[in-house]
């Protein structure tokens, strides 16, 4: 008889070794209207696709504006934790600094991404607006923007 609680503990995800681009796995994706929350359809009335690349950068916007901890669906290492800087009272330049460090760790999740480079801060009374670039291991990259609201 089978034993009803096995104790083999089965990773359903592949491990991904070495950063290399030929290691990495670059898949499709449904495109995206972050401006007007819904997704793109082709003129036939079907949800358009995007591949390699620009599935990564949609990934990369989805997890920027989700915050960590907060929905079950997404693992422990999804998303941001900007909410966490209201409570820490650092001066703009402590801010800047934690938008650099928690933007990049949500991003450098991914094996796609190689790097999280060249921010700039706009700030506007408590609100702080960056851009980032974000660089995957094939080369190619895009411009990510959000917005942190520290007070």
């Amino acid at each position: 008889m089978p034993n009803l609680f096995p104790i083999e503990i089965v990773n359903p995800l592949p491990e991904i070794t070495g950063t290399g681009a030929g290691q990495v796995r670059f898949g499709r994706s449904w495109r995206f209207d972050f401006d007007s929350g819904d997704f793109v359809l082709t003129p036939a009335g079907q949800v358009a696709e995007c591949g390699n690349e620009e599935a990564w950068l949609e990934w990369c916007r989805k997890a920027l504006m989700t915050a960590r901890y907060r929905y079950l669906v997404y693992s422990r290492n999804y998303g941001q934790e900007f909410e966490d800087l209201i409570s820490r009272h650092l001066n703009r330049a402590g801010n800047e600094s934690e938008i650099k460090r928690i933007t990049t760790e949500c991003l450098k999740v991914d094996p796609r991404t190689s790097g999280v480079d060249n921010f700039t801060f706009t700030w506007e009374e408590d609100t702080c607006q960056f851009t980032c670039e974000v660089t995957s291991v094939l080369g190619g990259s895009g411009t990510m923007n959000g917005m942190v609201v520290i007070g």
